[in-house]
Parts: C-alpha cells; sequence; structure tokens
C-alpha cells in the first residue's frame, strides 16, 4: 500500500469528483498520488517548481510532469488539483498564472493542512468564482471550485519583489517571486557568512541560491570568480537569474536536486543552506550536502556553511572532510569552515 501525505489521503476520499476530467496538479505536492489518479480520471499532468519532484516523477508513464515557474502548455486541461503551498503569496500567485492560461469553467479543487491556511482559499477564490469545503479529515480540508469568470491575464514582472540592500558600501538590488527565502530584507544568518568570507577566487558554487544575494554579493566583491548557482526552486533560480541581471553581474543559475546537476571541480561552496521543507523541518538535502560536497571539489577546495547553533552540523562535516573549524558565531548562528585534504 503507498503512503500518501494528508492533503493526498484527503484526494483519495473524494476520487469521484475527478471522474472523466483531464487534471492539472500544482502547489505543494510530494509524493505519488498522481500516478494512482491517473488511474481514475482522464489524465494527469504536474505543474511543479520543485525540481527533486520533478525527476521523481519523470520516470512515470502514466503522468506529465512540467518544472518551471509558468505553465503555458496546450492541453485539455479542465480541472485544477491545488495543493496549498506554505506561502500564501505563492499560492495567489499559482491561481493568478494557472486560471490567466486555463480560463472560465475550469474546476479547481483545493487540498491542504488546515495549520498551513488554507481555509484563505475561501477569500482568495471569489474573483474567480464559488468554492466550497466538501470534506475534512486527518486535520485537512478539501475545496471544490470552478472560475466562472474570464481572468485577468497574467503578466509574471509584476509578481516579482524589488528591494535594495546595502553590503559593506555597495548597493545591491534584489529581484525576488513570491515564496523564494530572502523574504525582502537581508537574511542576518547570510550577512554573518558574507562577513567571514575570505578573497574568492576560481569556481564558486552558491548552493541554494535563493534570490540570489549571496551570489551577487560574491560576484560584485570578487569579479574574477567563475560563478555558479544553483537551487531546487524554479522560482529561487528565476529569482537569482533576475537579481544577478538587475545588477548587472554574470553567473550560470540552474536547478539541482542537492548535486543531481552541478559540476565536480569548485574550488569553493557556499551556503546558506535551507532546512525547512514545507511546514516541517528537514534535514536531509543538508546532509547530503556537506557529507558529498569533497567529491563535487577541486583539491584544497574550501566549503563555507552558515547555519543555526543548534544544528549538529560539525561531525557530517568533520567526517567528509576530516576537518572543520567554526570560524564566527552569534548567539543564532555558527560560520562552519573546511578544506578538502
Amino acid at each position: 500500500m503507498m503512503s500518501y501525505t494528508a492533503p493526498s489521503q484527503i484526494a483519495e476520499r473524494q476520487l469521484a469528483h475527478f471522474e472523466g476530467k483531464h487534471v492539472l496538479i500544482a502547489g505543494e505536492a510530494e509524493d505519488l498520488f498522481p500516478v494512482e489518479l491517473a488511474k481514475h480520471c482522464e489524465s494527469v499532468s504536474v505543474f511543479t517548481s520543485n525540481y527533486s519532484y520533478h525527476r521523481q516523477l519523470k520516470g512515470k508513464s502514466t503522468i506529465t510532469s512540467y518544472f518551471g515557474i509558468q505553465f503555458q502548455e496546450d492541453t485539455p486541461i479542465n480541472m485544477v488539483l491545488l495543493y496549498w503551498p506554505k506561502a500564501k503569496a505563492e499560492a495567489e500567485y499559482l491561481l493568478a498564472m494557472l486560471f490567466a492560461h486555463l480560463g472560465p469553467e475550469t474546476e479547481i479543487v483545493v487540498v491542504g493542512e488546515n495549520r498551513s491556511g488554507v481555509k484563505s482559499i475561501e477569500k482568495m477564490f471569489t474573483k474567480y468564482g464559488k468554492i466550497t469545503k466538501f470534506d475534512s479529515a486527518r486535520r485537512c480540508s478539501f475545496y471544490w471550485g470552478q472560475c466562472d469568470t474570464q481572468p485577468k491575464s497574467f503578466t509574471l514582472t509584476d509578481w516579482y519583489k524589488t528591494y535594495n540592500l546595502d553590503i559593506s558600501g555597495q548597493e545591491l538590488v534584489v529581484k525576488s517571486l513570491p515564496g523564494v527565502f530572502s523574504h525582502g530584507q537581508f537574511d542576518v544568518g547570510s550577512k554573518l557568512l558574507l562577513d567571514s568570507l575570505p578573497n574568492l577566487s576560481g569556481k564558486v558554487l552558491d548552493f541554494g541560491c535563493g534570490a540570489g544575494v549571496i551570489g551577487a554579493t560574491l560576484a560584485l566583491k570578487n569579479p574574477d570568480i567563475d560563478l555558479e548557482m544553483c537551487d531546487i526552486s524554479a522560482f529561487a533560480i528565476a529569482s537569482s537569474i533576475e537579481t544577478l541581471k538587475a545588477n548587472g553581474l554574470t553567473g550560470r543559475v540552474f536547478a539541482s536536486d542537492v548535486y543531481s546537476d552541478t559540476s565536480d571541480d569548485y574550488r569553493f561552496i557556499i551556503s546558506n543552506p535551507p532546512f525547512h521543507s514545507g511546514l516541517d523541518t528537514s534535514y536531509s538535502a543538508t546532509e547530503s550536502l556537506l557529507a558529498n560536497a569533497p567529491k563535487q571539489m577541486s583539491k584544497r577546495a574550501e566549503l563555507y556553511i552558515v547555519a543555526n547553533s543548534f544544528l549538529k552540523y560539525p561531525p557530517i562535516i568533520k567526517s567528509a572532510f576530516t576537518n572543520c573549524s567554526t570560524i564566527n558565531k552569534t548567539s543564532k548562528f555558527a560560520i562552519y569552515h573546511a578544506i578538502k585534504q
């Protein structure tokens, strides 16, 4: 028996809603329920901004997975199954983008954990049509609705938030899409990390680049580096590309599921690693980032990361590199440094 997340379990209780439909799944989906759903409806497509999830679904012949920030496919979709995302602004973005493309008479099912704020859909959907709660179980809700108006056309540039940061006397313009780590301000951990770094040279990877603050700052301070930036999120990649462009900087920005798409000759790997996945805390990607870092690096290469002081990363770094030093520390954050021997 396949184990599904609670939102998928409540969708599975309501399979009758999906019969005869061409369904597009979007939002915070993270299990293999789409494969099961494909047995009960006409077709299933998945639109995801999560590269790891996209890779997981790629081998499944009964569904089609699309990775990116905009769904523009010409497919016969007449129902959206939205897994409520953790950022409310991302839900607004997905509704605006999808319904501008799919148009009136498209049905929608929304599933999500009650603690994630899924109730917000009741108010948020009023500009598109009516939506009603049909079921609740496992602390989740199941809504069904239909778009009955012609939605406004969608303009991607309207969704970027722009803000300016002062990085040791230099101005940096940051562009960020909904749900991307940065929150319109300079994260304290990232600032501590950047303040602790030496001058850099050679090939540098900003791992988990978010809106591009760290990578762009590295390029500003070290104009000769060969900069690469990666993230699992399509929204982060698009934001980082725009941040580099806004500051006249160059770098290669790409999607990677930990090291799935990276090189193996970095002189520096620098990261403010993510430790949230959905509503819960997840360390697995960071543990894999640290444990496998030496394989992605050239000789005598260096790793610098910032982490909440309570996280037990030094033993993992030490086991991978045989060394780990704490080069800066506040009550909340620590900067760890390791050299590939």
